[in-house]
């Protein structure tokens, strides 16, 4: 019998290395827009970079995936962040020169992505091997959490450390990739045990989307993840121009960015105990974010899309962690990487356009009313959602 989950060494290495990266990212998540608006006065260039690092993540996501199915998935991982230590080291760089380079930061966000492209499977198929069926929602509920931790805590340091200097929160993200590289190293993931029958690129790609069309319903939840990714993307930028709009210094932007992981951190606690069935569990949660962005129009003050956004982000984790199981537990070892992929390309394919959406409705319209839109946009969906057979999608689990 397994011992407990907290004393599995090799998964709490994974974990740890990951909460320390996150919190690296979101450090440049804001920083970045923080950047080019002192640099440029507006954040269209921000959405663009933010749309060139998701549009190479997306482009490699499949063969990355077939990649990681067929090397060793440690190595991957290690290699990855370790990539992309160097590739945020040099942003670093192009700050601290004085040269805030636009094309620099362009290419150095792709490389982010493409390597993002790869550890993300890496560390699927980590999880499946070294965490037992019968814990694994309890990793994905401590995923979770870690994930919104980084949410609370990233936004406001992020912006604080912007204030020191710009170039600070660069270094600060350059360092947490390589501490999870040095932690991924220490997990020692062990290589799968047989290897599967090396095939054509073409035949590998076509085995994880076979096996998707034969899931009944998932189809359905996957074309809505598709539609909210997009939408809850687009929103960002458009909240953080609110708050300027209105007077917020950039704290104050950090600040509100920080109830993202606080509705986050209540969502992770709260999921092992939500018994709702998923079809309900979505419905439920694309009316409360579609209403909450929405509300975040109401004119009370720079601070007020903190309240909005604690809401929206409870209902994020009690969909990812049951799913995130599930799936895990599912799909066959030989599968994992690639199955991965597909879910992750599929979901979030129009996601790198969504921060360029974002960046021109603010610009074009302002924050306000483009949360309007874009909130409005949430709450059609949910309602496509309550007519969507998602009744099998997410069997419960026994």
């Amino acid at each position: 019998m397994a011992g407990p989950l907290r004393k599995n060494v090799r998964f709490q290495l994974l974990w740890l290395g990951a909460a320390v990266s996150q919190l690296g990212t979101q450090l440049t998540t804001v920083a970045v827009p923080l950047l080019i608006f002192a640099v440029t006065g507006s954040v269209f260039w921000a959405g663009v970079i933010a749309g060139v690092r998701a549009a190479a993540l997306i482009l490699t996501q499949m063969p990355a995936g077939v990649w990681v199915d067929r090397w060793d998935r440690g190595k991957v991982l290690v290699r990855s962040q370790a990539t992309q230590a160097v590739a945020v080291a040099a942003m670093a760089a192009n700050v601290v020169t004085g040269l805030d380079s636009i094309p620099v930061f362009l290419v150095l966000a792709a490389v982010d992505g493409v390597c993002t492209a790869f550890a993300g499977p890496a560390r699927a198929t980590a999880i499946k091997e070294v965490v037992p069926p019968d814990q694994l929602r309890t990793a994905y509920a401590q995923e979770e959490a870690r994930t919104h931790v980084a949410y609370l805590i990233g936004p406001s340091l992020g912006a604080l450390l912007f204030g020191f200097g710009r170039s600070v929160p660069f270094v600060g993200d350059a360092l947490s990739f390589l501490v999870a590289a040095v932690c991924a190293w220490f997990a020692k993931i062990p290589p799968r045990t047989g290897q599967r029958p090396r095939q054509r690129m073409r035949q590998d790609l076509r085995e994880p989307w076979a096996w998707l069309w034969h899931q009944r319903g998932l189809r359905n939840i996957v074309a809505i993840f598709l539609t909210l990714n997009l939408l809850g993307g687009a929103s960002m930028l458009p909240v953080m121009a609110l708050v300027k709009e209105r007077g917020g210094a950039d704290w104050l932007v950090g600040l509100v960015l920080t109830g993202l992981g606080v509705g986050g951190v209540l969502g992770a606690l709260l999921s092992p105990r939500v018994t709702m069935t998923p079809a309900r569990l979505i419905v439920a949660v694309l009316t409360v974010i579609g209403a909450c962005m929405t509300a975040m129009a109401l004119p009370l003050g720079a601070w007020w899309p903190f309240v909005p956004l604690v809401l929206t982000a409870i209902g994020t984790p009690l969909l990812n962690v049951s799913v995130g199981a599930l799936f895990t537990a599912m799909v066959p070892d030989g599968l994992m990487g690639r199955m991965d992929a597909v879910l992750n390309f599929v979901s979030r394919g129009l996601t790198p356009i969504a921060p360029v959406l974002g960046a021109v409705l603010a610009d074009l319209a302002g924050g306000a009313v483009a949360l309007l839109v874009i909130g409005t946009l949430v709450l059609v969906t949910a309602v496509v959602a309550a007519f969507a057979d998602l009744r099998t999608t997410v069997p419960q689990e026994s």
